[in-house]
């Protein structure tokens, strides 16, 4: 087992095609006037059913295409234009200093904004491919089975009529490999798009997207790799090797897309760091990929998005964007040995200190390979097992509406209503989604000897921790604002109980303790 690919490389920009035209910059218009929108031809069905179950108008503004006189005035300016974008009425352009003033001047243009001059960035990820060996064959198993998948095929719940668009690298292989050979059969690659060379053809380009979806739809014979493998999927390549700043301009066109094209849930196992961003700006309003995926969620679509992976980073710890956006399903890693946060899981709170993540899922996780399958490791792999779970909560309830959705999942974490900056909520559970008024038994109890206060567990409980969640206690202190203070977790080797002193808890600052499904909170 070896890494096959942990890669940075730097660029400056200067010389070469599109880095050395001029500036590339936003240019965002003052009305739609004079435009003319049909959604009943513009829309797929699903994009207006969507909408019509969401209560939304199908003729709001933000849904009407860019002006084209707009476009055609500004083009005669630029030397050229790239994506426009529709909800934030705007156009991409490159454009030399004096163009890019004339453009300023236009009377229904509002502001001009350009792009960062920044380095570019090779895509970094941190994986390995292997061998299947027995002990691989046991992750496939449990990477779905720790989201409980027995109980969502027992209700007949495989993501069947709900369609997912995954925006990654590019999709090789899934027009060929086995693992997709269902999904093909039945035509259930229902769109597919390259953003970065503007066509149709997303089966180039890095295999990362093709392992992503894997782990949503895939199938190894008749063993599910994600818990997913009925939905119908959208395809988008948004990627490239290099990562240029204008990566973001494809993921907002790919939202675009997929909210034409009727996409209920959208995958995106990417974000954008330091090469763009300083964590004080993780706050979910700075990127225009964030605000995106805020736009995505009111217009009725979950976004899942990968934590990161930059928890042992020196440049960056925190999670990345569009993952810190309010309405963006932020998913954490665990590691399959432990149980608990996989160690290069990029943590929250968020900038304004939100909790971030959401949930979390396996971060090391069998997947597609070359040459049948292989383990990858990233939470990368985390958002597509908690993605394939939505589609089989919303296949179970279709009437929710995207944050009633984002809502179960996060009730149906296995730590709920604890959380930690590491873990979220924990793993959804397929029970829990189903049965949402289950009361938790007891596992343990709190008490207070002098100084300590004690967490001893209940003998029974104990004995049959294998059936808890193995042997982990989770521990965190809470300031009166909301805000966590610490958090920890625990192993319990022998029944001895957890001790806490007291008098490292300042005072008013609340100990929440979860053991087992059960959760106590302790004031001071």
């Amino acid at each position: 087992m070896k890494p096959f690919l942990f890669l940075v490389l730097f660029v400056v920009l200067s010389g070469g095609q599109a880095l050395s035209q001029d500036t590339k910059y936003w240019v965002f218009f003052t009305d739609k006037q004079g435009v003319t929108f049909d959604p009943y031809t513009y829309f797929d069905s699903l994009a207006i059913d969507r909408r019509l179950r969401h209560g939304l108008s199908l003729y709001d503004t933000t849904d009407f295409p860019v002006s084209p006189r707009y476009l055609e005035g500004v083009s005669r300016l630029a030397d050229s234009l790239s994506h426009h974008t529709r909800w934030f009425n705007a156009v991409a352009v490159y454009a030399g200093g004096d163009a890019i003033e004339a453009i300023e001047r236009l009377d229904y243009v509002s502001s001009v904004r350009p792009f960062p001059r920044l380095s570019v960035h090779m895509a970094s990820i941190s994986g390995y491919d292997t061998d299947l060996d027995s002990n691989n064959l046991e992750l496939l198993e449990q990477q779905t089975a720790s989201l409980g998948l027995s109980i969502l095929r027992e209700n007949g719940l495989n993501g069947r009529g709900i369609r997912i668009a995954v925006f990654d690298t590019g999709f090789p292989g899934v027009d060929e490999y086995p693992v997709f050979r269902h999904i093909r059969e039945e035509n259930r690659i229902v769109h597919t798009h390259d953003f970065v060379r503007n066509d149709d053809n997303a089966y180039r380009g890095m295999r990362h997207g093709t392992q992503v979806l894997s782990n949503i739809g895939g199938m190894n014979g008749d063993q599910p790799m994600g818990l997913a493998p009925e939905a119908e999927f959208m395809l988008a390549r948004t990627e490239i090797f290099l990562e240029p700043y204008w990566e973001e301009e494809n993921w907002l066109a790919a939202v675009e897309w997929a909210d034409r094209h009727g996409a209920h849930i959208v995958n995106s196992s990417l974000g954008y760091v330091y090469h763009r961003y300083f964590p004080k700006q993780m706050d979910g309003t700075n990127s225009l990929v964030a605000k995106a995926g805020n736009m995505a969620a009111a217009k009725g679509i979950l976004v899942v998005n990968a934590a990161g992976n930059s928890a042992t980073d020196s440049q960056w710890v925190v999670i990345g964007t569009p993952a810190d956006a309010d309405s963006v399903m932020a998913v954490g890693g665990i590691d399959p040995n432990t149980g608990y946060q996989i160690h290069f899981s990029s943590p929250g709170p968020t900038a304004d200190m939100r909790m971030k993540p959401n949930v979390s899922a396996y971060g090391h996780t069998v997947v597609a390979g070359r040459k049948g399958l292989s383990t990858s490791m990233g939470t990368s792999f985390a958002s597509p097992l908690v993605a394939g779970f939505a589609a089989c909560a919303l296949q179970n309830n279709p009437q929710m509406t995207a944050m009633e959705l984002f809502e179960t999942i996060e009730k149906a974490g296995l730590l709920y209503p604890y959380f930690d900056y590491a873990h979220g909520y924990g793993m959804p559970q397929a029970h829990k989604m189903l049965n949402p008024k289950l009361k938790p038994e007891p596992t343990f109890q709190i008490l207070e000897d002098n100084n300590l206060i004690k967490v001893e567990i209940m003998e029974e409980v104990f004995e049959n921790k294998d059936q808890h969640n193995g042997n982990i206690i989770y521990y965190n202190t809470q300031k009166p604002s909301g805000v966590l203070d610490k958090y920890y977790v625990y192993s319990v080797d022998q029944k001895t109980p957890l001790r806490i002193n007291k008098s490292l808890i300042p005072e008013g600052y609340t100990l929440n303790i979860h053991y087992a499904g059960y959760t106590l909170s302790y004031t001071l």
